[in-house]
C-alpha cells in the first residue's frame, strides 16, 4: 500500500484536531463536575469545624513549602512520604474508631474483644459511605467524625510543624500550627471526597481511590471490565501494528552505497559552533542532577543524616538541604539538562540542512543562552527561597516554589521559560527559512517548527490555574503539560529530530524521512493526547475519563513498537556502515533511547496504566521505575546522542576519541538497569504486594519503607547509581575536553555555503504536485 507524504500528513492534522476537541469537551465536563469544597463543615452540635476557607488555605499551604515534593495527594507527588489522602482517611477511621471505643466500651479499641472491634469497624464503613454531598453548602459530621478531624490535626501540626526526624521531616516544615492545621483540613477534604459518593452515581468522586477497606473504598466493577477491555486492545492494537507495519511501504535507514559526509568536509557557522554551548551547560546540569538523585536514594535509608554528617560532625543536612528541595531541584535539573540538549540540537541541524545562516542568528542564538542561564538559576533559586518562607504575599509562587509537581518554578520563570521555547522556534524557522519556502507544509522543517511551537502551546495549559484553583482543576491542566508533552509533543520531536539528523548523514532521503515521520507521529499523536486522561482516573474528574483513559493509554503502546523497528533499522544501517563510520557513537546513543523508551514508558507504562493496577500502584515505586526508565532512558539518552552528533561534527578530527563516550554509554547503560531491576521494580512490586493486601496507606507507610528487605533493596541501589553519577561525570568531562579542540568556522555568517549539496548531492526544489507515485 502506497501513501502519499500530503495523504499523511492530511491524516496527521485531523488526529491533532480530533484529540484538541476531545480534550476540550473533556475540561468542560471536569469545570460542571468538579467537587466543590462545602462552605462549610459543621459537628452535629451546628458548629463549624472547618470551613473552605481552610481547605482553600490549606491548598495554598501545601504549595507554598513543597508538600506535593514529600508526599503525594490522591497519588500525585512524591513516594517519600505518606500520601495524604490516604493518611488522613486511615487516621481519620483510626481516630473514630478510638471514639466509639470510648463512648460505647470506655476503653481503648485494641483491648476490645474482636466481635466488638468488628462491629466498630462495621460502624465506621457505613458513616463514611454514606456520607453526602449536598451541593457545596454544608457538610454535617457525625460526632466520631468531627473528634477524628481534630485529631488529625494535631497529628499534623506534631508531624509537619513541630517535625519529625524518624520520617525526615525537619522541625518547621509548615512555619506554623495554624498553617499545620490549614494543611490537614486540605487533605481531610481529598479524604472526603474519595469516600463520598458523586451525586447520582454509587462510586466517589475518586472512584473509590485511594484502596481502603477499613473506610468501604475498593476497587469497583468498571476498573475490573476495562482493565480486561485494555488487555483485549492490547493484542487487537499489537495486530494492526503489525499489519500496518507490513502494508505501508516506508523506508528505513540504508548505507550500502550512500556517500556519508565526514565531519572535517561540513562547514561550520558562527551559530553551530555556539549551539555546543547547550551541550555544555546540559552535561553540567545532568551531573548535578544526577548528585541530588544520589542523596535522595540515601534519604530512605538514613532518613535524617548522610554517612554520619549529622551525628560525627554536626552537619544537618536535613536542615540545609531538605528532601523537598532536593527532590524538587532534582526533577526540574532533569527537565532543565535534556531540553537544553535539545535546544542546542534543533539550532545547530537548521545550517547544516540549509546551507545558510541568517544575519545575526549567533547574536540572537547568545542572547537566548543567557535567558536559559538566568531562567534556570532564578527557578532553582526561587525554590529553595519559596520552601523556605523568604516571600511575603503572593511572591511565593510567583518567584519561589509553585509547589506543584515538574511545575515547581514560580510563575515568573515559567513565563521565562515559555518564552525561551517561543524564542527558540523563531530561531529555528529562522534558520530554516531556506528549506520552509521550498517545501511543503508537511515537510521535514515544518515538522520540527511544528513541535517546538507545540512544546510552547501547552506549556501555555500551565498558566490556566493559580493557587486558589480548585485541586482537581489544577490537577486537569497540570497533566496536560507534563503527559503530552512527554507522550506527544516529545515523541513527536524525538521522530524529527532523529530523522533530520539521518537525512545529514545522508542514510536517508528527505521525502522518505518525511513519510516516515508523519506516519509515526500521526500513531503518537492519536494515542498520546487523549491518552492524558489515564492520570484523571482517581483524581476526582468525571468518570467519563476512566473509559477513555483505558483505551488510549493502551494505544500509546503501539507507536513504541514503531519506533522500536526504526531504532533496529538504524543499527543496521550503522553496522553495514563499516568501521570507519564517524557517527557510531551518537547512534548507540540514539539506539539506546529507542530501545529504553519501549521498555520504560512502553512495558512498564502499560502495565501501571491498566486500571486494576493503577487503582492498587498509583504513586508507589513501579511509577518510579517508569519515570526513570521513560525520561531519562528514552528523552536522556536521546540528548546525550544528539550531543554527541554535534561534537563530532564541531570537535577537530586529530582529537577525537570515542574512548570516554563508550565508558559513559556503558556506565548509564549498566546504572540505568541495575537501578531498575536490583531496586526500583523489585520495591516497587513489594509494594504493589502491601497495596493488594493491606491497603493503599499501608502501602505508603514509614513502616513498610523501614522493612528489613526493602531497606536492603534501597541499598541495592547504589551500585546502579555510583554507575550513573559516574557516566555523567565522565560525559561532561569529555565535552569539556572536546570543547577545548573545538573546529574554527568556515562558512562566513550571512553567506550561503555547500553543506547542504554535500549532504544532500540534490535538489530540494518542490514539485508543484506530490503525486503518490513519487512518493516513495
Amino acid at each position: 500500500m502506497r501513501v502519499s507524504r500530503k495523504q499523511l500528513a492530511t491524516f496527521l492534522a485531523v488526529i491533532f484536531v480530533a484529540n484538541l476537541v476531545v480534550m476540550g469537551g473533556g475540561a468542560w465536563l471536569s469545570y460542571e463536575n468538579e467537587p466543590e469544597i462545602p462552605e462549610t463543615i459543621v459537628g452535629p452540635d451546628g458548629e463549624p469545624v472547618a470551613t473552605s476557607d481552610d481547605v482553600q488555605s490549606g491548598k495554598m499551604v501545601f504549595q507554598e513549602n513543597g508538600l506535593m515534593n514529600q508526599g503525594s495527594m490522591l497519588g500525585r507527588g512524591s513516594y517519600y512520604d505518606v500520601d495524604y489522602t490516604a493518611d488522613a482517611l486511615e487516621l481519620k477511621t483510626e481516630h473514630m474508631r478510638d471514639y466509639y471505643a470510648q463512648e460505647e466500651h470506655d476503653t481503648a479499641y485494641e483491648d476490645l474483644e474482636s466481635s466488638e472491634q468488628a462491629a466498630i469497624d462495621a460502624q465506621v464503613r457505613e458513616e463514611l459511605q454514606s456520607s453526602e454531598y449536598t451541593d457545596g453548602e454544608r457538610v454535617e459530621y457525625s460526632a466520631a467524625e468531627a473528634y477524628a478531624h481534630e485529631q488529625v490535626r494535631q497529628d499534623y501540626v506534631e508531624r509537619y510543624h513541630e517535625g519529625d526526624r524518624g520520617r525526615g521531616i525537619q522541625d518547621g516544615l509548615i512555619p506554623t500550627e495554624e498553617e499545620a492545621e490549614q494543611f490537614a483540613d486540605f487533605a481531610l477534604w481529598t479524604a472526603w471526597i474519595s469516600h463520598t459518593d458523586r451525586p447520582g452515581t454509587d462510586v466517589s468522586f475518586t472512584n473509590d481511590f485511594p484502596y481502603s477497606p477499613d473506610a468501604g473504598n475498593e476497587a469497583g466493577g468498571a476498573v475490573i471490565t476495562w482493565s480486561v477491555i485494555a488487555m483485549v486492545l492490547l493484542v487487537a492494537g499489537a495486530g494492526v501494528a503489525i499489519w500496518l507495519y507490513q502494508a505501508v511501504e516506508l523506508p528505513e535507514p540504508e548505507a550500502a552505497g550512500v556517500s556519508i559526509p565526514h565531519p572535517k568536509e561540513i562547514d561550520l557557522t558562527p551559530s553551530q559552533l555556539l549551539s555546543t554551548r547547550f551541550v555544555l551547560i546540559g552535561a553540567l546540569l545532568f551531573v548535578l542532577q544526577t548528585f541530588m538523585g544520589g542523596l535522595l536514594a540515601h534519604y530512605y535509608v538514613e532518613r535524617d543524616d548522610f554517612f554520619g554528617l549529622y551525628e560525627v560532625f554536626g552537619i544537618d543536612i536535613l536542615e540545609y538541604l531538605p528532601w523537598t528541595i532536593a527532590r524538587t531541584w532534582h526533577v526540574d535539573l532533569g527537565i532543565l539538562w535534556i531540553a537544553t540538549m535539545w535546544l542546542g540540537a534543533g539550532l545547530f541541524l537548521a545550517p547544516l540542512l540549509t546551507g545558510r545562516e541568517p544575519r545575526k542568528q549567533a547574536l540572537y542564538i547568545k542572547g537566548l543562552i543567557g535567558a536559559l542561564l538566568v531562567v534556570a538559576v532564578g527557578g532553582l533559586a526561587g525554590i529553595w527561597l519559596g520552601i523556605n518562607n523568604f516571600f511575603d504575599g503572593q511572591l511565593w509562587w510567583l518567584l519561589g516554589n509553585e509547589g506543584l509537581e515538574y511545575l515547581e518554578i514560580g510563575r515568573v520563570w515559567q513565563a521565562g521559560l515559555l518564552v525561551g521555547f517561543l524564542g527558540w522556534t523563531a530561531l529555528v524557522a529562522r534558520g530554516f527559512k531556506p528549506l520552509l519556502d521550498r517545501e511543503p507544509r508537511y515537510g521535514l522543517a515544518h515538522m520540527i517548527v511544528y513541535a517546538g511551537g507545540s512544546i510552547g502551546l501547552l506549556f501555555m495549559a500551565g498558566f490556566l490555574y493559580t493557587p486558589k484553583t480548585n485541586f482537581v482543576i489544577t490537577e486537569f491542566w497540570r497533566w496536560w503539560v507534563v503527559h503530552m508533552w512527554v507522550e506527544g509533543v516529545f515523541e513527536f520531536f524525538i521522530l524529527v529530530v532523529i530523522a533530520l539528523t539521518l537525512v545529514s548523514m545522508n542514510l536517508l532521503t528527505k521525502k522518505s524521512a518525511e513519510k516516515a515521520v508523519i506516519f509515526q507521529a500521526a500513531l503518537v499523536m492519536g494515542s498520546g493526547i487523549i491518552g492524558v486522561s489515564h492520570h484523571y482516573w482517581w483524581a476526582g474528574l468525571p468518570e467519563v475519563w476512566l473509559p477513555i483513559g483505558s483505551v488510549f493509554s493502551t494505544l500509546e503502546f503501539i507507536p513504541l513498537l514503531f519506533i522500536l523497528y526504526e531504532a533496529l533499522g538504524q543499527y543496521r544501517a550503522m553496522d553495514a556502515a563499516g568501521k570507519d563510520f564517524p557517527y557510531r557513537m551518537a547512534f548507540y546513543f540514539i539506539v539506546a533511547s529507542s530501545v529504553w523508551n519501549f521498555f520504560g514508558a512502553g512495558v512498564i507504562g502499560f502495565f501501571i496504566n491498566l486500571p486494576v493496577i493503577s487503582y492498587f500502584e498509583s504513586g508507589t515505586y513501579l511509577t518510579v521505575a517508569h519515570a526513570h526508565g521513560a525520561m531519562f532512558g528514552a528523552f536522556g539518552f536521546l540528548a546525550m546522542g544528539m550531543a554527541v552528533y554535534i561534537l563530532r561534527v564541531t570537535t577537530r578530527d586529530a582529537h577525537w576519541s570515542d574512548r570516554r563516550l563508550r565508558w559513559s554509554f556503558w556506565l548509564c547503560n549498566a546504572g540505568l538497569a541495575l537501578m531498575l531491576f536490583l531496586s526500583l521494580l523489585p520495591v516497587g512490586f513489594l509494594q504493589l504486594e502491601v497495596a493488594f493486601t493491606e491497603g493503599y496507606a499501608a502501602s505508603r507507610s514509614l513502616e513498610f519503607y523501614n522493612g528489613g528487605l526493602i531497606q536492603t533493596l534501597f541499598w541495592l541501589r547504589m551500585p546502579g547509581d555510583t554507575l550513573l553519577i559516574a557516566g555523567a561525570i565522565v560525559f561532561a568531562w569529555d565535552v569539556v575536553v572536546k570543547l577545548l579542540f573545538q573546529r574554527k568556522p568556515t562558512a562566513e555568517e550571512t553567506r550561503s555555503h555547500v553543506i547542504a549539496d554535500r549532504i544532500f548531492g540534490e535538489s530540494d526544489a518542490v514539485d508543484p504536485v506530490d503525486p503518490v507515485s513519487d512518493d516513495d
